[in-house]
């Protein structure tokens, strides 16, 4: 699929406004995560761990959200933009629901400074490593998505 450039960036845009809301009413960190196909947004979700479960990152949200709109788990042909380099988990369920690319801004060493319970695993060698399809492009609005981090860390929310 071609995304252009501007269309890439009105999408991280909707994860990092979404993850925003986090910063005014917490439900879990500053993360993000767009879900499109065919230049349709299928699901904008943030982190929802305080809600009491502990796998509603934003991108598990955005598949769930999603595969309940297609009526499918298969969302080939989607790529997903999330705030921060999906974790393990996230790419697993990235992986597994075929999704196409990842496009994401911050990594999770960044996010582990901030006191977040991180895996030391990044997404690109959990791709070598179980040899994924998926295609990664990390450091996507890095700038903008790290200014989210700061913003997040200032307000001295709860770190897990």
């Amino acid at each position: 699929m071609k995304i252009s450039k501007d269309q890439k960036h009105a999408y991280m845009r909707q994860a990092i406004r979404e993850a925003r809301k986090n910063l005014r009413r917490p439900k879990g960190g500053p993360f993000g995560a767009c879900l499109i196909r065919d230049g349709r947004i299928l699901a904008v979700t943030r982190n929802t761990v305080l809600d009491a479960d502990a796998t509603c990152h934003a991108e598990i949200n955005a598949i769930r959200l999603a595969s309940r709109r297609m009526k499918t788990y298969d969302l080939s042909g989607c790529v997903i933009f999330s705030t921060t380099e999906p974790c393990p988990m996230c790419f697993s369920a990235i992986h597994w629901a075929r999704i196409q690319g990842v496009y994401y801004g911050t990594t999770i060493q960044d996010v582990r400074k901030l006191g977040f319970n991180e895996l030391m695993l990044s997404a690109c060698t959990m791709k070598a490593r179980g040899n994924s399809s998926v295609r990664i492009f990390p450091g996507f609005m890095r700038d903008e998505c790290r200014q989210l981090l700061k913003d997040w860390s200032t307000q001295q929310q709860i770190v897990y």
